[in-house]
Order: structure tokens, then sequence, then C-alpha cells
């Protein structure tokens, strides 16, 4: 589906990594992505602060059509509506980054780009190849290894930004604790993927932490 850009993509990547390292193109590629992407978090947090000076209007909806859902649909919908206000403006910046992962990913599992030899896969990180996977690497240095040990510091990484995320979670918030245990997702997917994807993972989740603490700042 992305194999059009996966050539373009490598060969950035690849040139980069010849000046600053493997890791380190993958940590630039990530945080040029993510700026890319800030307009678009710029409007969610926009949008999440209008739907919250909206929530006493949505309550009165909620009462005055409570016997009449769908008009109580149209009625939300319009009133978002007039303010600018999408119904799925919430789930842009997930919806753009999903590429860009996916783009990662192949680039790092693919034998083969556009014909010639993934020489990307021969790269490593602290001696790990960033094609390796944990399982791969236990299976082939040992439990207690320096590949393994890697993997354990990424994975560690990964906790420390999810804990810091989970903590920054408002105590009245809907569904809290699928909002606490949502960001530890980042920890179960890394430990299956490619120590390239996981480094992808560790500096996206840490922007997107760092950028909802200034966006959402929690009130006092």
């Amino acid at each position: 589906m992305f194999d059009f850009v996966l050539d373009p993509a490598y060969r950035l990547i690849e040139a980069l990594s010849h000046v600053t390292g493997a890791g380190l193109a993958i940590v630039l590629v990530t945080l040029a992505v993510r700026l890319s992407l800030l307009p678009l978090s710029v409007r969610v947090a926009r949008a999440q602060r209008i739907r919250t000076r909206l929530a006493p209007q949505v309550d009165r909806l909620r009462t005055r059509w409570k016997n009449d859902p769908q008009r109580l649909l149209r009625e939300v919908n319009a009133l978002y509506a007039k303010e600018g206000v999408g119904q799925f403006t919430g789930y842009l910046p997930a919806f753009a980054q999903s590429p860009f992962f996916m783009v990662t990913y192949r680039l790092f599992t693919a034998a083969v780009i556009a014909g010639h030899p993934n020489l990307l896969l021969a790269q490593s990180v602290l001696g790990v190849p960033l094609g390796e996977h944990l399982a791969a690497a236990v299976a082939g240095a040992g439990l207690v290894s320096p590949p393994v040990l890697v993997f354990a510091g990424l994975l560690a990484l990964l906790v420390a930004v999810a804990v810091i995320a989970a903590r920054r979670v408002e105590p009245t918030a809907p569904l809290r604790r699928v909002q606490l245990l949502t960001p530890f997702w980042t920890v179960a997917v890394a430990a299956f993927l490619p120590l390239a994807a996981g480094v992808y993972l560790l500096v996206s989740s840490a922007w997107t932490t760092a950028e909802r603490a200034v966006l959402y700042p929690r009130t006092a």
C-alpha cells in the first residue's frame, strides 16, 4: 500500500545514517514527522476546549431530547458544526501518523526495496541490527546478553514515558481505567517489533506526552 514512498524514505534514512548513524537518523525523521503534524494536534486541542465550553449546552440537549436519540444526535452535531468542530477531529493525528509508522515498519522488515537489497537491515544501534526482534535476540544470544539488554533499555524507556503519560490522566475523566492503560500499548507492541520500529515508537510517544503537557495543561 505504501510501496511508492518506501524507496524515497529508504534513501533519506540511508543518507542521514551515513552522517548521523542509523539510530539518530530514525530519531530525526520521527521528529520531523511529528513536527509536521503539530498543526493537526493544535487543531484537536482547540476542538477539545470548544467541546468543554459547550458541555453545558450538550447536557441541556440531552435532557430535552432524551426520548428522541436521532433528534439529539442532529442537534449535537449542529451545535458542534456551528463552532467548527468535526466529529472525528480528535482522531486526526493518529490517522495522519499511521502511514509513517507503517513505512518505518516496512523499511526494517523488507529484505528488498524497489528492487535492491535493504542495506538498512545491516545497520545497528549499540551493536544490535535495526531489523532485529527481541525474540530473535533472545534465541540467538541468550536471555542475558548485550542485544537483549538494548531491547530491555528501550522497553524501560517506553514504560517510563507511559507512566508519565498515565499520570496526566484527569481523575474525573470518563473511562479513566482505559485511559490509564492506553499509554502502555507501545510497550507491548515494541516487544514484537524490529528495533527500528521500537525507536520510532519511543520518540513518537515521548513527543506525544510532551505535546499533551503543553496543549492540555492540567488545572489545579
